[in-house]
């Protein structure tokens, strides 16, 4: 099944968000190579494809797991998570309708 995991980061987050970031992704491209991935990316603070020193607000990931519990348990391992970048995280069971 597929799930959303929806994360909400601290104020002013770039500053940590950059070292985990390389550990972030690796995770990510481990799922999209496992073919469970459909997508992910960061939620910039301001209206632009490059917020610069705005940062982010939070990131988006809909991936499949096979359970809740095991969605949680990959949200909880994040990188950004230990990295102290997320205020919450929410994991949620997601239906893909379109496309």
């Amino acid at each position: 099944m597929l799930y959303a995991i929806i994360s909400e980061d601290v104020p002013d987050s770039l500053p940590l968000r950059t070292p985990a970031r390389p550990a972030h992704l690796a995770r990510l491209e481990t799922l999209r190579d496992q073919g469970r991935l459909v997508l992910a990316g960061p939620l910039p603070a301001v209206d632009s494809d490059n917020p610069g020193e705005a940062g982010f607000t939070g990131s988006l990931v809909v991936a499949e797991f096979p359970s809740l519990a095991e969605a949680q348990a990959w949200a909880d391992a994040d990188p950004y998570v230990d990295a102290g970048v997320y205020r919450q995280v929410q994991v949620k069971p997601f239906k893909k309708v379109l496309p």
